[in-house]
């Protein structure tokens, strides 16, 4: 049998940050997605225990300013693509306006970063919640194209098949023979 799960990133990952926070006993306020103040010193051995225990769930505690940056720029294009508004805005101005800084030094420090453009990272994060959006089989292409922002569903199928070498009709296809397969 198989179960298919939808479930909100953000709200898992706050919820995860939350619990293991409030074990410690230090006071704490969760700023934004990704950003944690402490209300008073953690000594370093404790932030050590945190650091590992956060890993466990695949988070990692940034210490360096520009890695810092770069994780507010995912954070907000995970924020722009899976979130549940909708927003009708380039992500260069986006990002500029959310972030405070140019565009250019934006895509500049993230390129050097993580060795991939901004915009790359942008269309693989809109077709993996393609692939989601497709896999949940409540929403045609047509709407998945809307809700994504593309200008169409060819340009959707386009960068849909060179991300993954297959068109999202023949990931839909596959995905119904599977679930026929084990009905």
């Amino acid at each position: 049998m198989k179960a298919f799960l939808k479930f909100d990133y953000n709200l898992l990952t706050k919820k995860i940050l939350e619990d293991k926070l409030t074990s410690f006993g230090y006071k704490f306020s969760i700023l934004g997605f990704g950003e944690i103040e402490f209300y008073e010193n953690v000594p370093e051995d404790k932030i050590e225990e945190l650091r590992e225990e956060f890993l466990k769930y695949g988070i990692t505690i940034i210490e360096n300013q520009k890695s810092v940056l770069v994780q507010k720029i995912k954070d907000a294009i995970h924020e722009m693509v899976y979130g549940e508004e909708i927003l009708n805005v380039k992500v260069s101005v986006y990002l500029a306006e959310k972030l405070n800084h140019s565009y250019g030094y934006l895509s500049n420090l993230f390129s050097d970063i993580t060795f991939t453009s901004i915009e790359n990272y942008v269309i693989i994060q809109k077709i993996e919640f393609a692939k989601q959006l497709i896999l949940n089989n409540k929403l045609s292409l047509t709407e998945i194209a809307f809700r994504l922002n593309y200008s169409s569903v060819a340009h959707l199928s386009t960068q849909f098949k060179n991300t993954t070498g297959i068109t999202p009709s023949a990931f839909q296809r596959i995905i119904s023979k599977r679930r026929d397969k084990n009905q």
